[in-house]
């Protein structure tokens, strides 16, 4: 730690924490943690890390000492605050990179603590020093245990040999065992190692005095007299081999996590700036580059990506075309296109083009840093269902001790048989497991939230996870949720052939009147295919394309999907003028058109806008078109009239499509149980539209709703009775999405929608409601089949183990199966969808 401390008032600390065995050094970890004043701390045993909220000034000393005060090793990894953010070591962030940036990989796995990567310090270290052990222990125990149980092998002296084996399996073999047994027993404390270590080293005290006093008879064991080193040695090498499967099951618990981290780029081409902001050339015509570490990247920096290149961070195209691999961030395969103006996500891959990025979010504030931290919070919480688990942990180990001492005084006053009640007092010792408590309920939530890392859904914390069984309504934001969120052309319509169409070509040669086919996401099909789109079309689109309106973009790019297939003269327009809340208007010309008969120029003076102003205008509006644009608007869309020569010649329809996964996202919510409601502030004909495209009843449609009733819904169905789940995009869905039993908040909306939500679904798309709904409640199940095994199994083995039914040897192997089983279970939640 740094000599100059600085308090810290408010914030979030990461720590990592070595030497945690079972639920009891969890149980012990945080006690100690909260007994500070303004603390409040959440233990991992698999991630071997702690979370601590500080609602008052505590320094890092402190959070330290108080770890080593239970008889553990801990260092802050992380430090969020108001003061700005922490880095390892106490380095802080700002001085780590210019204008405060870190590296976006950096900065998440930090933030994550060592959970992130499953690994406090020396975790790797650690795996290998057990792997070694295990290795050594296991040539060793072999020869002990065919000499111990195979008479046809004793020879003289062999009780000698087997001592001889055995002890560095006992000692060395057994020593993090023994280590941590002592560590906690200094600290007035005991844990699971503590019952392994007195069950080895009572075993193989005994055996030892046996043999040098040679004072009991040999019982069954084919040579000299009762001795229990095979116990001490088979125990020891059973043991090392489960905390060794444990190891390895941790690390690939967090695979998907690691995985998504290491994603961030280490170095990035930034491209010198001109004073005006603009990039500068050389002489030859490329770009003035140079090579930096990521995190020296600014907001406002220009960096390149080249085909098959990392976007070294958020930002937007300012130059170029590619399309972006961005699976493993959003669990999308299908490359994105970008061009100028798209916003790009940090970690995605350039798979085509070269782009030239201008940065936007930087360090901590990217996209990748935040999913970075709230999978590793999510993975470092507790889920209301294991609380059961942490207070039976805390007082399991001194209640084994007791019922161990119980047996053994029971047997000796019963039978006065010393040999039998060893040995089942030694069996309760060995078989007691708080370990797979301690590991039932983390390693579900660390698989599963990685899982859901890699699917594009982020959990923000364990908790969640009840919230999501409970769960029977779904209440779906309208616009950008199921919708796209865009305006798109949907219909076209013009007046029978009127003089003032006449001669006019409406569709391509052998195409006449072909009807369009139904639209999908393309901007092509939004228009209906209008590859034979009227001249209204053209005309629209022609002029709408100098403006910057919504509408008039969605006019614009229906015009060009229109034409593409069948190219014509392009038109040219001039003298365009826009009239804010009215229309827009100019004059329109076929390019290379030259002079009419009469020597006048071949334009014409196009008009888009409401009926009302082209009246104004002095266009004649028939009673045909303002009943079109009547049965459009009660229809929920919105409708605009192209006049030309004085008079309508076309009404151009545009609404806000749904999505074209929305209809199976609906489906398969309904499969799961739930009941779907559409709540929008649109019109009640939109919102119908909306609804009857993706499945939802009229019944279910709640329209005209204010942004600040939203919530008033939320809470009008929870007073029904409902548990109700809310998916919102907008800053107007904040408040729903909090008041919600449980928000999902589309992570293509806004940052302010994304902190009020439970669970961000990264990419956008409404189908992953659905699967983080699948994926939290069959994490939710994996944590309860984990916690039944681990207390079924303790239930029914301490009195077996108690009743002498079972031999020392198989209740170590029993024991260390019982956690690698949990973890195994857990596993299966890799391969979710």
């Amino acid at each position: 730690m740094p000599a100059a401390e600085a308090l810290h008032p408010l914030g979030e600390v990461e720590l990592a924490v070595s030497g945690m065995t079972c639920a009891s050094c969890v149980a012990r970890v945080e006690r100690k943690l909260n007994r500070l004043d303004g603390v409040a701390a959440t233990v991992n045993l698999p991630l071997e890390s702690a979370h601590v909220v500080l609602s008052s000034e505590v320094t890092d000393q402190d959070l330290v000492h108080a770890v080593e005060s239970a008889g553990y090793e801990a260092r802050v990894t992380r430090r969020r605050g108001a003061t700005g953010t922490v880095g390892r070591d106490g380095d802080a962030a700002d001085d780590a990179a210019p204008g405060g940036g870190t590296e976006p990989g950096d900065a998440a796995r930090a933030d994550g603590a060592a959970g992130a990567d499953g690994a406090a310090p020396g975790a790797e270290y650690r795996g290998a020093d057990l792997l070694r052990r295990l290795r050594v222990s296991a040539v060793l125990t072999v020869p002990v245990l065919l000499l111990s149980m195979v008479p046809a092998l004793a020879f003289p002296g062999a009780e000698w040999v087997v001592a001889a084996l055995a002890l560095p399996v006992v000692v060395w073999g057994a020593w993090p065992f023994h280590a941590a047994a002592a560590r906690a027993a200094r600290h007035a404390s005991s844990t699971m190692d503590t019952l392994v270590s007195i069950g080895v080293v009572a075993a193989t005290l005994w055996s030892l005095w046996v043999l040098v006093a040679d004072t009991l008879r040999p019982v069954g064991h084919g040579m000299g007299p009762a001795l229990y080193f095979e116990v001490g040695a088979v125990v020891t090498t059973f043991l090392l081999a489960g905390r060794y499967a444990e190891h390895r099951s941790r690390r690939r618990a967090g695979d998907a996590l690691r995985a998504l981290l290491s994603l961030g780029a280490k170095d990035a081409e930034r491209i010198a700036l001109g004073p005006d902001g603009t990039p500068l050339r050389l002489p030859d015509g490329g770009w003035r580059t140079t090579a930096v570490p990521v995190a020296a990247l600014q907001v406002g920096d220009v960096f390149a990506v080249r085909p098959g290149g990392t976007v070294a961070t958020d930002g937007t195209v300012v130059e170029g075309a590619s399309a972006l691999d961005t699976s493993l961030v959003t669990g999308e395969p299908v490359p994105v296109d970008v061009t100028p103006g798209d916003d790009v996500v940090g970690g995605t891959v350039s798979t085509s083009g070269h782009l030239l990025v201008r940065a936007t979010r930087v360090g901590e504030d990217t996209m990748l840093a935040r999913i970075g931290r709230l999978v590793a919070r999510a993975q470092t919480g507790k889920a209301p269902v294991a609380r059961l688990a942490d207070r039976i942990s805390a007082v399991f180990v001194p209640v084994v001790l007791a019922l161990a001492v119980l047996t053994l005084t029971g047997w000796l006053v019963l039978t006065g048989d010393v040999e039998a009640a060893f040995t089942a007092a030694v069996a309760v010792l060995i078989i007691a497991c708080p370990c797979a408590l301690g590991l039932a309920t983390p390693t579900a939530i660390l698989v599963g939230t990685g899982r859901g890392a890699q699917l594009g859904v982020l959990i923000r914390g364990p908790e969640i996870l009840e919230s999501t069984r409970r769960v029977d309504t779904v209440v779906l934001d309208k616009t950008g949720t199921v919708t796209e969120g865009r305006m798109r052309v949907v219909d076209v319509w013009s007046p029978d052939r009127s003089p003032a169409m006449a001669g006019v070509r409406r569709a391509a040669p052998g195409h006449e009147e072909e009807p369009a086919r139904p639209g999908d996401a393309e901007a092509a099909d939004d228009a209906n295919h209008l590859t034979n789109a009227p001249e209204a079309l053209r005309y629209a689109a022609a002029v709408e394309a100098l403006s910057e309106h919504p509408i008039a973009r969605a006019v614009a790019a229906a015009g060009r999907a229109a034409a593409e297939p069948d190219p014509e003269t392009p038109l040219e327009v001039t003298g365009f003028v826009a009239h804010p809340g009215g229309g827009v208007e100019g004059l329109v010309r076929r390019a290379h058109a030259g002079l009419a008969p009469d020597g006048a120029l071949n334009t014409r003076r196009v008009l888009v806008g409401r009926p009302d102003w082209l009246a104004e205008q002095g266009v004649t509006v028939s009673a045909e078109v303002r009943a079109a644009v009547g049965q459009q608007e009660e229809a929920g869309a919105t409708a605009v009239v192209v006049a030309w020569n004085g008079a309508a010649g076309g009404v151009i329809a545009l609404r806000d499509p749904a999505r074209p996964t929305s209809a199976r996202a609906v489906a398969e919510l309904r499969e799961l149980g739930l009941r779907p409601y559409l709540l929008t502030g649109d019109s009640a004909g939109a919102a119908l539209v909306a609804a009857r495209a993706v499945g939802i009843p009229d019944a279910d449609v709640v329209s005209r709703v204010l942004p600040a009733d939203k919530a008033a819904v939320v809470a009008r169905l929870q007073a029904e009775g409902r548990t109700v789940a809310m998916v919102g995009d907008g800053v107007n869905d904040a408040a729903a999405l909090a008041t919600a039993d449980l928000g999902l908040a589309m992570g293509t909306g806004t940052d302010v929608a994304i902190e009020a939500g439970d669970i961000t679904l990264v990419r956008g798309d409404l189908r992953a409601a659905a699967s983080a709904v699948r994926l939290s409640r069959k994490t939710l199940r994996i944590i309860r089949q984990n916690l039944f095994w681990a207390f079924a199994y303790n239930v029914a083995a301490l009195p077996l183990a108690a009743a002498g039914l079972l031999s020392p040897m198989i209740a170590g192997g029993a024991m260390a199966a019982s956690s690698v089983l949990v973890v195994a279970n857990s596993l299966r939640l890799r391969r979710a969808v």
